[in-house]
């Protein structure tokens, strides 16, 4: 955690670009990108105010997003294997049949 506020100390204090973070901080520069658009979303300012602790900011940074449930079940794989067993069944027929 240590890290991401040393990330955006860099970035909004002294101004260093993304390719400088990565590069004081050994991380890649899409961890850092990552980092400053979640900060950027949680619409905290920098620095944060006094009442907000780190625990707070790492809350709203690495908030779980939940997945949407989709439609559909997934398929039961079991199945799909024992039907790809039966000649002239194709993994796209299924498929097929699996869409509609």
């Amino acid at each position: 955690m240590r890290q991401v506020f040393e990330a955006f100390r860099l970035a909004y204090d002294q101004g260093r670009s993304q390719r400088e973070i990565a590069r004081a901080l050994g991380l890649s520069q899409s961890t850092v990108n990552d980092y400053l658009r979640r900060f950027r979303g949680t619409g905290l300012p920098w620095p944060t105010p006094p009442e907000v602790d780190e625990a707070a900011v790492e809350a709203r940074l690495f908030a779980t997003d939940v997945p949407a449930a989709r439609g559909r079940a997934a398929p039961e794989w079991a199945t799909i294997h024992g039907e790809l067993k039966h000649k002239g069944v194709t993994l796209e027929l299924l498929w097929i049949e699996y869409k509609q």
